[in-house]
């Protein structure tokens, strides 16, 4: 006579035959309703969410002509469905029924927004793919507002130095993005990393010796460094 035993292996009970080898399934198991994983639409109880992003003047024909670049990541990686409304002059985005990440609306958003603020798109795309990383817009008046005509020009160019060389210097020690576009800083990072670099941009612009900058950025990095 073969002999049967229980199998439990978090799939479900069933009888095995030992010899043959077959499996009977229980009569629990087969009372046993079966669900599909819930999508963000039955998640949300909406059945599709909206985002709208400006889009500058200044920023129209790099829009333009890196459209595809932004397109594909969006629509493959997090599938939500992106589109340019000519008439309002923004780029509106909106969920699908394979949108699977409950924030890929969110990321999508900061991710043309960091284009639109003059990131390249291959800083920006990192918003997707990583959690962590924040945008932090300021204007060198919130800084210092005595600042004005040839004081605000030179202000400018501590923060960006003789061919970007300080800026460059700002981005790898901090592993961070700067733009400077007139008056405006945008960066991009880690909020520690993004508080490091504010802080030198910030001392730059109240008129710090590049040097004394570099020579503290130093001694951070080195303490993050041991740190980690």
């Amino acid at each position: 006579m073969p002999k049967v035993t229980k199998r439990n292996d978090g799939k479900g009970d069933a009888v095995v035959n030992t010899e043959t080898g077959e499996e009977t399934a229980t009569f629990d198991d087969i009372m046993r309703p079966v669900f599909s994983p819930l999508g963000v639409a039955e998640l949300t109880g909406k059945k599709a969410e909206y985002r709208k992003v400006n889009v500058p003047a200044n920023r129209f024909t790099p829009l333009k002509e890196n459209w595809m670049a932004l397109y594909e990541p969006i629509t493959k990686q997090m599938k939500i469905d992106v589109r340019m409304n000519l008439k309002t002059k923004k780029v509106e985005l909106k969920t699908t029924k394979d949108t699977e990440d409950e924030g890929a609306l969110q990321k999508s958003a900061d991710f043309v927004q960091a284009f639109l603020l003059g990131f390249e798109i291959q800083d920006a795309v990192a918003l997707l793919r990583l959690d962590d990383l924040y945008l932090e817009c300021f204007e060198v008046k919130d800084v210092k507002q005595t600042l004005k005509g040839e004081h605000m020009s030179r202000g400018i160019g501590r923060l960006a130095g003789k061919s970007g060389k300080t800026k460059f210097t700002i981005e790898n020690a901090t592993r961070t993005r700067i733009v400077i576009a007139d008056q405006h800083i945008r960066i991009l990072g880690s909020f520690q990393n993004i508080k490091i670099a504010r802080d030198a941009l910030c001392n730059l612009i109240l008129g710090s010796p590049p040097g004394k900058v570099y020579s503290r950025l130093r001694s951070i990095t080195a303490r993050l460094s041991e740190r980690f």
